[in-house]
């Protein structure tokens, strides 16, 4: 079983397997508002360009088990960034999760974010676990936001004050 060596900022180099991962979850349905497959460019402009910072989880063989990315949004208002976070699915590394959002939660204060927003889709129970787990309190729901195939499926929004 491998284990987590190091949380570090994600390179460009690491966009290729950070899309296996992002594509294998989205493979498996269920728990990402992404519902088509990723490519190299998608996750370096959206995770490398696009997000105020985005880290992996490397574990003991260098292979990327997870990235957390945060990204600036208007939505919610200033200084509240939004976040998504990947884990690798096969095999999963225990404990990813909780390793990524300890250094999120440091640099995104090193940014100066007040707060820190998640989007989750409804049925995605894992996803709310984990939030609720990282310390993250419900804020609202949007309601029948629609997947790909019409289908109507809640977000619950989630924050964590970074205090």
């Amino acid at each position: 079983m491998s284990t987590i060596s190091e949380i570090r900022p994600a390179t460009t180099e690491d966009a290729t397997q950070m899309a296996a991962v992002l594509n294998e979850i989205i493979a498996i349905g269920g728990t990402t508002a992404i519902e088509t497959q990723v490519t190299v460019e998608d996750i370096k402009s959206w995770y490398m360009t696009g997000a105020l910072f985005c880290h992996v989880a490397v574990d003991d063989t260098g292979h990327i088990t997870g990235f957390q990315a945060v990204e600036h949004s208007d939505a919610y208002g200033p200084g509240v960034g939004e976040i998504s976070t990947f884990a690798r699915q096969n095999p999963v590394v225990r404990g990813v999760g909780a390793a990524l959002f300890q250094t999120t939660k440091q640099v995104a204060k090193d940014v100066g974010l007040a707060a820190i927003n998640a989007k989750i889709r409804a049925d995605n129970a894992p996803g709310l676990a984990y939030y609720s787990k990282m310390g993250f309190q419900d804020h609202s729901v949007i309601p029948g936001v629609p997947l790909n195939d019409g289908t109507p499926v809640d977000r619950v929004l989630k924050r964590f004050a970074l205090g």
